[in-house]
C-alpha cells in the first residue's frame, strides 16, 4: 500500500470516526471530507526519515480567495485530521504550509524557458557560464561574484550565502564541464571569474548578463534569473521544501512566492486554451 492510499483510508476512518465516535452531524462531516478530499489533492505528500509529511501550500492557493473563516474551518479540518494521525494511528507527522501566507503586490516575473535557451544557444565561453550558473543553480548575482575554486568539485558547488550561511547545491555535468573550459581557458587563481587578483564584482557580472539578453532584445536581471530557476522547478513539479533548501531561503514562507507565480500562469493558460473562458469572452 502506498502512502497516499494510506492516508485515504486513514481520512475515511477520521471521518467515520467524527461521525460515529464524537457525534458530528452528516453536515459537520460532510465539511471536513470536502477539505481533507481537496486538501489530498493538490498538496505534496511524502515521507521523510520516517515522518510524514504534508506539504499543503500549494492547497493554500487554491483556497486564497476564500473568506477568512472558510479558511479558518478548512485549516482546523486539516489539523484534527493531522491530530487523529498521530493520537490514533500512531503516525509522526508534519504539516508545512499552515502559517499565514501572504503575496507581494507586485510579484516577480520569470523569463520563459525559451527565450533562456535562445540566449544560451546564441552565448559562448564566460558570457555562457554566466547564464548557465545563474539559471541552473539560482545564484544571487552576490553568490556568483564570490565563489571560489575550491568551493567547486565535480558534482557538488558549495556556496555562501546571506549571513554567510552554507549550501551545497548539485551541479550538472553540462555546468561542470562549463566550468572546467572557462578554468582552462582563463586560468583563474582562486575565484571562478576574476580580473587580476580580485573577484569581479556584481555590478561588472549583471552589466555582461544585460548586455548578451540586450542582444537578443531582451531586458533580464541576474535576480530575475533566480526567480526563473524557481519558478520553472516549481512548474514541473519540484517539492516546494527542495527548493526553498536550494536558494537557501531562511523560511520557506519566502518561497511561497513562487508557488503563487505558478498559480498565475497557470489561471492564464487554462483562460487562454478553454472553450468556456473563450466563450465568455465572446459574451
Amino acid at each position: 500500500m502506498t502512502l497516499k492510499e494510506k492516508i485515504h483510508d486513514a481520512s475515511e476512518a477520521f471521518l467515520y470516526y467524527l461521525f460515529d465516535v464524537r457525534g458530528y452531524s452528516e453536515v459537520s462531516v460532510v465539511t471536513y471530507e470536502i477539505a481533507l478530499r481537496q486538501m489530498l489533492q493538490s498538496s505534496h505528500l511524502y515521507e521523510e526519515e520516517g515522518v510524514v509529511v504534508f506539504d499543503i501550500t500549494p492547497y493554500r492557493f487554491t483556497i486564497v480567495k476564500n473568506s477568512k473563516k472558510t479558511i479558518m474551518k478548512k485549516l482546523s479540518a486539516i489539523h484534527s485530521f493531522v491530530k487523529y494521525l498521530e493520537d490514533q494511528c500512531c503516525m509522526s507527522v508534519k504539516l508545512i504550509g499552515d502559517e499565514s501566507i501572504k503575496v507581494p503586490k507586485s510579484l516577480p516575473k520569470p523569463i520563459e524557458e525559451q527565450y533562456i535557451k535562445e540566449v544560451l544557444d546564441r552565448a559562448d565561453g564566460e558570457e555562457k557560464l554566466l547564464v548557465s550558473l545563474l539559471y541552473g543553480l539560482g545564484l544571487r548575482i552576490s553568490e556568483l561574484s564570490g565563489l571560489q575554486l575550491k568551493d567547486i568539485k565535480k558534482e557538488w558547488v558549495q556556496i555562501r550565502g546571506k549571513g554567510n550561511k552554507v549550501r551545497e547545491l548539485p551541479l550538472l555535468g553540462s555546468l561542470f564541464h562549463l566550468i572546467e573550459a572557462h578554468v582552462k581557458l582563463k586560468s583563474p587563481k582562486k575565484y571562478l571569474f576574476e580580473k587580476g587578483n580580485a573577484p569581479l564584482n556584481s555590478a561588472q557580472l549583471r552589466y555582461r548578463l544585460s548586455k548578451l539578453f540586450k542582444e537578443t532584445g531582451l531586458k533580464a536581471t541576474p535576480h530575475q534569473l533566480r526567480h526563473s530557476f524557481a519558478t520553472h522547478l516549481l512548474n514541473n513539479g519540484a517539492r516546494i521544501a527542495d527548493v526553498s533548501e536550494l536558494l537557501g531561503h531562511d523560511t520557506m514562507a519566502t518561497t511561497q512566492v513562487y508557488t503563487k507565480l505558478g498559480s498565475v500562469k497557470k489561471m492564464q493558460e487554462y483562460i487562454k486554451a478553454h472553450p468556456l473562458a473563450q466563450m465568455q469572452d465572446k459574451d
